[in-house]
Parts: structure tokens; C-alpha cells; sequence
């Protein structure tokens, strides 16, 4: 077979996949003939899991799968089969799930050895070409794993079926605890993660920091609900410590994926998509409800990164890559020398005071990246460095990008932006959000069945998984609140009914699978937030909010379903609360009441009633606004002498209505 037709992967739809296409490795992607083939064969299969923007996982492909030698035996002894966790979650998730129980640790690249039924039996991550620091080459795998497959097969089966079966048990639903959602366990999570603060540099726990993005939005509902400084003060330092330091794009906007340090200095410098989603919406929220400077200027540039970087004609891009023509931050550091060059010599010498630009450099070679302190005293001063260094940046070398439109992660920017919109009276926001809604709708939602991901306006074959359904209505519901557009939210609860009909666990209400039925050894089920929000605690809230806004026959029913999801995952709230932050956030808007405002308007209506209750409404409400009964949730709510008026409700109780803008404001705030 030639090398064309033996790697099979110029034609995927991730770019990720692309760029293993020319690899002498014979790869090809997850499909039950590539099962088949190891069947016949009788041979193991070599997995190898990554994604578009990971550092490590082209070091080892340049290190190994370029290598003719290695590509030579890894093409005999094994089929291989290359896999974009991005596009295929519930595969990552499987194998993940092995590869830490194996080892203690996870990570990308992940390498996994599977008998032809798909079975683990050894895992690991990056391996290098050579043997270093106790870990074994590649090929020196390679090997051992050949000859125990040939002389030990007995016990690899042995071992597969083991974790086969481990991996099912870790898959089942949450017991039912007994713990409910309420005031209580809400106060008790905060006291929980505010113990785990670094209150010297923010954030929590210490390096790697991950940016902390639900987790930071939860808070915020809680200190609405409590007026707990400590609280507030605990996201302020972090927000602040985040964007002042080398995470965060001090030129473009956007914020990297982490810092390697507990002080936020040096980044790992791939830009994700669903990070700068989620930050969106807590810096808007920081923004909005404390009218912090700092926290808007912030909100503005993710903003700005978003519509410069990402967005592409589907939707919004995955990521930026780490690297830039294979060196890690080459487009983003800086050294003193380089700063006059661009600026001149008096603008040089402060900007690298400004930036923290230091001879020694922050980062590696004598290159720092940039990080801001503390503000200068010229703040035209600082825009005029800011626009001429991001000039000169532009014309370095820049990051790959990986195209491919995620419908979770496109969701939460939808999400945010129409929130950041509303909330802030950025109208052309919200208008972003619904051109961003509109184009996933029109590629990925396929005979009304959703699909993960498409690329350059082709959508993939893979099956959408639960965190893109529930992600979708709740940015569908939310553009609904903030257009008055019904076609969104009838959509959102068309979508709600077969995600709950396709994700149920039938023998355990109020617990869902992530993936569709599949042919994997496991169908995979993980109620914690991680970098993204779990796909249960994303369902929570779409559940919760649909609760509000639909008829009232199937808003009981939502209603329901909410409150046995989030009941049934009370316990990751009490035992683990720091990776249970959208879990956070939902449940304080459930606690809240949840919280709605309907606001009725006259024909001649200014708008600034609704723009009252949006700028001041805690996190997690249900705003719509409009002429009476035009929506279930303005049903019997109309006018008062002339003026517009607003139901606040909480749950089920509502108060008078409230006609004067102060007062609403007044009503929304205090606690």
C-alpha cells in the first residue's frame, strides 16, 4: 500500500488529524473498521490522543511519528489510530479515565495500547524518542509491548478486561446522597474554596494555575446572594492577578490556558476558545455589578480577540497553538532590546518597566512576557506603547490555529456575549452571539440531529455530545431573553426534549450520560467540572432556565429534572467543591428562587426599565422583556398607568410591580 493511500487522514475534519496526515506513520481515525482491521490482524492497537494547539503532543510527533524507523514498527506490530479529543470527547474521556488509574496522572499526548476489542491494557502520555529520567523511549514501548503481546497474552487480556470493567463501575451514576441543594451547602462550598486561595497571587491551589472561570462566576452569585466580602474580594484578587499577569494577553486580549507558575508570569501559551468563553462571562459580570474599570477593559479585549482571532465563517475557531514555527511563545515574549527597537529608546525603557521586561528575562533566553503590575500614571501613554508593540507583533511569525467550530464551546461564547451585550448595553455583542447561533444552527444541527463539530463549513460526522446539546439551549434560551425573538427559545426546547430523551439514565432520574449510545467499552458519565463544565452541570442549567421560560406544562417537568440533577450532584458540591464551579453557579441561581424579571413594556418604550434589570440583576436571572403576553413569562403582566412595569419573582412568588428604574435597582441589590 503507498503512503498515501496507508494514512488516511488528509481528509478528516480536524485539523489536528491534518497534521498527522503526512506522517510514514499508517494512521487513521476511530471507526469500527480500524477495530476490525486489528481483529484480523491480530495485532494491538495503538492509540495516540491529542489536540491542535498541545505543545507536548508535537514534540513527540516530530520526536517519533516523523521517524521512518519508528513509523516502520509501529506500522507492523500495531493499527494505529489517531484521535482529536476536541472532536471526539467521549473517547478522550474512556481513556483518560485508564491512563490516570494506571498511572496517577494524565495528560496530552496520551498513548494507549488496546486489545482489538478496544480494551486497555497499558497507558501512558508523552514518551520520549530516548530514554530519559526513568521513563523509556518510544521505541523501547514499541518493544516490550510487542513481545508481551506475542509470549504474554494471557495476562494482557487479563488486564484489559480488569480495566474494561473499571471503567464501567467508574461510569455509573452518582448514589443518591441525600444531600440537598440549599443556602447551607451553598455556604459551605465558598467557605471550602476560599480556604484553598492563594490570597498573595489569587487564584487557588498552587502551579500549574488553571484559570479558575466557573468557579469565579459561582462566587459571584454567592456574594450576590450574601454580600460576603470575603467572597468578593477573593474573585476580585484573582480576576485582577489574571489579568495583570503574563496569562493574559497584555497586547491582543484573550487569555492563555494556564501558567506553568503560582504567580500567573509565564503562560502555556495555547489560547483556547472555551477559557476566553467562560472568562467572558465572569469579567462581564465582575464588570457590570461592581463597575470595575479594569474588569471592562478585560471584558472588551477577550472580545476583541475573539472576533480578531477566532472567528472564522462556521463560528469561532477552537484555539491558537502554543507554538509558533515549532518554538513555544516565540510570537508573544519580548527583551528590553527589542522593546526600543519598535519604540524608540525613551518609550523602550518605560514600556519594559511598564511590562516587566527584565535583561534576564521572565520566560526563557533572556525574553519576558509581558505582565502589568500596576497601572502607569500616562494612560495614553500606555494605549500609544499598547498599539505600536501589537503592530510590530503582528508582522512576527503567528501561532497555527485549529478552524474547527465546537458547538459546546461556541455555545458558551454565545452564552457570554449575549449576557456581556445585555448586561453592559454593547448591543453589537449580542448581535455577534446571534450570528455565532445562527451558523451553528445552519451546519451543525443535521436533520435535527446535532453534531460535534464542523470544519470550513462542513460539518463532522461525530455525534454531538451532552455538554454541546445543553450548552446550545441555554444560549439559544438567553438570546431569546435579550432579542425577544421567540424562534430561539422554541428551537432551545425542541433541542431540550431529545437531549433529555438521548442522555437519560432511565434507571437513575436526574443523572445523564455525556455521550450517545455508542459501541465504546464504556459510555462515559463524569458529573465534575473540569476546564469546561460538565456536561451534567450544564444540563442543569439549561434545565433551569427552560423551567422558567416554557409553557407551563413543560416548565414543571424542567423544573423537576433540574431539581433531581442538581440534588443527585449535591455531593461533588459538598466533598469537592473546588471542581464543582458551574455546579456552583446553577445552583445558586436555583437558590436564588430562581430569580425572574418580566418586564412589560409600552409601544413607546425607551428600553431603559429592562436595561435597569439587566445592568443590576444577580448572575443566573431570567430576564424578558416586552409587550404582555407576548411570552409565558409576561402571560397576565402588563402595564401601569402608562408606564413600563417589572415582575420580580422569585420562584414562584412574585412581588408588586415596579415602575421606576432606581427602585428596581434598589430591589435587585439588596439582600
Amino acid at each position: 500500500m503507498s503512503r498515501v493511500g496507508a494514512n488516511r487522514l488528509a481528509d478528516s475534519r480536524s485539523p489536528y488529524l491534518r497534521q498527522h496526515a503526512e506522517n510514514p506513520v499508517h494512521w487513521q481515525e476511530w471507526s469500527p473498521e480500524a477495530l476490525a482491521e486489528a481483529v484480523d490482524r491480530d495485532v494491538p492497537i495503538l492509540l495516540s490522543v491529542g489536540y491542535a494547539a498541545c505543545h507536548w503532543c508535537h514534540v513527540m510527533a516530530h520526536e517519533s511519528f516523523e521517524d521512518p524507523a519508528i513509523a516502520e514498527i509501529m506500522n507492523r506490530d500495531f493499527v494505529c489510530i489517531k484521535v482529536d479529543r476536541e472532536e471526539r470527547p467521549d473517547i478522550d474521556a474512556i481513556y483518560m479515565t485508564a491512563t490516570v488509574a494506571m498511572t496517577g496522572q494524565g495528560g496530552w499526548p496520551m498513548t494507549c495500547l488496546l486489545t482489538p476489542a478496544g480494551e486497555p491494557f497499558y497507558c501512558g502520555t508523552y514518551f520520549p524518542p530516548t530514554p530519559h529520567g526513568g521513563m523509556p523511549s518510544f521505541g523501547q514501548l514499541l518493544a516490550a509491548i510487542t513481545e508481551t503481546w506475542a509470549t504474554r497474552r494471557d495476562e494482557v487480556d487479563e488486564v484489559g478486561a480488569a480495566l474494561r470493567d473499571q471503567l464501567a463501575a467508574n461510569a455509573k451514576a452518582l448514589p443518591d446522597s441525600g444531600v440537598t441543594v440549599d443556602a447551607d451547602l451553598l455556604d459551605h462550598a465558598d467557605t471550602a474554596i476560599l480556604a484553598d486561595e492563594d490570597r498573595t497571587a489569587g487564584g487557588f491551589g498552587g502551579a500549574p494555575k488553571f484559570p479558575p472561570s466557573a468557579l469565579l462566576e459561582g462566587l459571584l452569585r454567592g456574594w450576590e446572594r450574601t454580600g460576603a466580602g470575603a467572597v468578593l474580594d477573593a474573585v476580585r484578587r484573582t480576576c485582577s492577578a489574571m489579568s495583570r499577569g503574563g496569562i493574559h494577553d497584555q497586547l491582543g486580549g484573550g487569555f492563555a490556558r494556564y501558567a506553568v507558575d503560582n504567580r500567573w508570569v509565564v503562560p502555556h501559551f495555547e489560547k483556547m476558545l472555551y477559557d476566553n468563553a467562560q472568562l467572558l462571562r465572569t469579567y462581564a459580570h465582575l464588570a457590570r455589578v461592581t463597575d470595575d474599570a479594569d474588569a471592562l477593559r478585560v471584558t472588551e479585549g477577550i472580545v476583541d480577540f475573539l472576533v480578531r482571532d477566532l472567528r472564522v465563517g462556521g463560528g469561532f475557531a477552537s484555539s491558537l497553538d502554543a507554538d509558533t514555527d515549532g518554538v513555544e511563545g516565540l510570537t508573544y515574549v519580548w527583551t528590553p532590546d527589542q522593546l526600543v527597537e519598535v519604540l524608540g529608546a525613551d518609550d523602550g525603557r518605560w514600556a519594559a518597566q511598564v511590562f516587566t521586561v527584565t535583561e534576564d528575562g521572565t520566560f526563557e533566553h533572556g525574553a519576558s512576557v509581558l505582565q502589568v503590575l500596576a497601572d502607569p500614571d500616562d494612560a495614553e501613554r500606555l494605549r500609544s506603547v499598547t498599539e505600536r508593540l501589537f503592530t510590530a507583533r503582528m508582522r512576527r511569525p503567528q501561532p497555527g490555529r485549529d478552524d474547527k467550530v465546537v458547538t459546546a464551546w461556541n455555545a458558551m461564547t454565545i452564552t457570554a456575549l449575549a449576557e456581556a451585550g445585555a448586561g453592559l448595553s454593547r448591543p453589537e455583542w449580542i448581535e455577534l452571539a446571534a450570528w455565532c447561533a445562527t451558523a451553528i444552527l445552519d451546519t451543525h444541527l443535521v436533520d435535527g440531529v446535532l453534531r460535534r463539530s464542523s470544519l470550513g463549513g462542513v460539518v463532522g460526522e461525530p455525534a454531538a455530545a451532552l455538554d454541546d446539546h445543553a450548552a446550545l439551549v441555554t444560549a439559544l434560551l438567553t438570546l431569546h431573553q435579550v432579542t425577544g425573538a421567540t424562534i430561539w427559545r422554541h428551537t432551545a426546547l425542541e433541542l431540550l426534549d431529545a437531549t433529555v430523551d438521548t442522555f437519560a439514565d432511565p434507571d437513575a432520574p436526574g443523572s445523564w450520560y455525556d455521550s450517545p449510545v455508542s459501541d465504546l467499552i464504556a459510555r462515559p458519565r463524569d458529573p465534575v467540572d473540569n476546564a469546561t463544565p460538565s456536561g451534567a452541570s450544564l444540563l442543569a442549567e439549561a434545565l433551569l432556565v427552560a423551567s422558567t421560560l416554557a409553557p407551563v406544562s413543560d416548565a414543571e417537568r424542567y423544573a423537576e429534572l433540574a431539581d433531581l440533577t442538581l440534588n443527585r450532584s449535591a455531593v461533588v458540591l459538598a466533598r469537592l467543591a473546588r471542581s464543582a464551579g458551574h455546579w456552583l453557579a446553577v445552583a445558586e441561581a436555583r437558590v436564588a428562587g430562581p430569580l425572574q424579571i418580566a418586564v412589560s413594556e409600552t409601544v413607546d418604550s425607551d428600553g431603559s426599565l429592562a436595561r435597569a434589570a439587566r445592568r443590576s440583576a444577580p448572575g443566573g436571572t431570567v430576564i424578558v422583556d416586552g409587550a404582555a403576553d407576548s411570552v409565558p413569562l409576561l402571560d397576565g403582566r402588563g402595564t401601569v398607568d402608562g408606564m413600563d412595569a417589572a415582575y420580580v419573582c422569585r420562584g414562584a412568588v412574585c412581588g408588586l410591580p415596579v415602575t421606576d428604574d432606581r427602585a428596581l435597582t434598589s430591589t435587585l441589590t439588596s439582600r
